[in-house]
């Protein structure tokens, strides 16, 4: 090893991860993107909750909204296989612009009668967003150098939580100043403004090459690799238990609200305290993922959560408060470690499948536990379901923490 390279080998150690990122052309466009996007998605989100409901005055129809966007997600495996028959770049530019163009169609939504079109818009944009992720994910693994991978996950997750706290109450703004179709204009911006930085990509792609078996049989195969993967298949099936039993918890927060004696409005203190807790994790998860490695990172992320989840029984502010910072750090620790080994871990033209397949096997059980959540806080007593769910939480990170043979 050259002098030279040794002291950028040393240097790269000392430097923060964030702007050792940051400093990364790519990795920097990617962030701005995934931020703008972002922004723009959560905006929508809740603002065509509001629009539905102003529009017809049920609670069912609004709350279908975001049924509507995750309903394509089942067909992740087979629409992440479409990343896989081209080159990534110009198909994350393609939907963007597809997007940016399908939002102006809102515009036409003024009545119950035409609610049909929101909500076909909302399908289209939940299996363009499958596409789109798998497509970045793959892209994301052959532009930037594989040490910045950890860092990169972490800063995206921890972009993606900072939106989140800012985006709805500004799409709610937007709405309640200007109207739905005001919203779709801006999110349709957004993905403009996405466009022009996925173009200033430095990324050379080789044309995939011609798939030699049907659209079936290579979106097998991606699962197939994934499944059989002795490091990714316990990662995801760690993932999709949390997401589980974070979505049988996320309908507990109100009762959990109700018992420390506070008004509904208090969640938004919690929520803002566990987006807090997501943010810190981010920042760390690179040095995180070094140190312990994925499967001990995303174990550590799990236990935590299932400790937090427990604790949230005990009818007392303080516990309550450390309770949702301690949710939020643990919850993100086992997505970045699962997303961060199948870039790693999979071949590239895999890429884009295993990654559709591992977000549809780690996010679909959380839309399955809302569900439930919603059933059994009017059931169970929240002194036996939050700690049943810290201990099923436990179990899970229990085979994770320990050493592969």
């Amino acid at each position: 090893m050259t002098a030279r390279a040794t002291h950028t080998r040393k240097r790269t150690r000392g430097d923060w991860p964030v702007a050792r990122v940051l400093r990364d052309r790519n990795a920097g466009l990617y962030l701005a993107g995934a931020v703008v996007s972002g922004f723009g998605t959560s905006a929508l989100w809740l603002a065509s909750g509001v629009w539905v409901k102003d529009l017809t005055g049920s609670d069912g129809l609004a709350a279908l909204c975001m049924l509507v966007m995750w309903a394509p997600a089942p067909a992740g495996p087979a629409l992440g296989t479409l990343a896989d028959r081209v080159r990534r770049k110009p198909l994350l530019i393609a939907t963007n612009l597809l997007l940016a163009g399908l939002l102006l169609a809102l515009f036409a939504v003024d009545s119950p009668d035409t609610l049909w079109l929101l909500f076909a818009v909302l399908f289209v944009y939940g299996a363009a967003g499958v596409v789109h992720d798998a497509a970045e994910s793959a892209l994301v693994a052959a532009a930037i150098d594989p040490r910045l991978l950890g860092d990169f996950n972490g800063l995206w997750m921890t972009a993606g939580e900072g939106v989140k706290l800012v985006a709805p109450l500004a799409g709610a703004g937007v709405y309640a100043t200007y109207g739905g179709a005001s919203v779709a204009v801006l999110d349709a911006a957004t993905f403009v403004l996405a466009t022009a930085l996925y173009a200033a990509l430095r990324v050379r792609e080789a044309p995939p090459r011609r798939p030699a078996v049907n659209w079936r049989r290579q979106t097998a195969e991606g699962a197939r690799y994934l499944w059989g993967h002795p490091r990714l298949r316990p990662l995801v099936v760690a993932g999709g238990v949390m997401m589980l039993c974070a979505g049988v918890c996320g309908p507990t927060l109100y009762a959990v609200v109700e018992a420390l004696g506070h008004s509904p409005t208090y969640a938004g203190v919690l929520y803002a305290l566990q987006g807090a807790g997501s943010v810190t994790v981010g920042l760390l998860a690179g040095p995180a993922l070094r140190r312990l490695g994925g499967r001990r990172f995303a174990a550590a992320g799990v236990a935590l959560l299932a400790v937090a989840v427990a604790a949230r029984a005990v009818p007392h502010d303080a516990v309550a408060l450390v309770a949702s910072a301690a949710a939020g750090a643990g919850m993100p620790a086992v997505l970045i470690a699962a997303l961060t080994a199948v870039q790693h871990e999979t071949p590239g033209a895999l890429l884009g499948r295993a990654t559709a397949t591992a977000n549809s096997l780690i996010f679909i059980p959380n839309v399955l536990g809302l569900a439930v959540g919603a059933a059994l806080v009017e059931l169970a007593d929240l002194r036996l379901l939050l700690p049943a769910l810290g201990a099923l939480l436990l179990a899970t990170a229990v085979p994770l923490a320990r050493r592969r043979a």
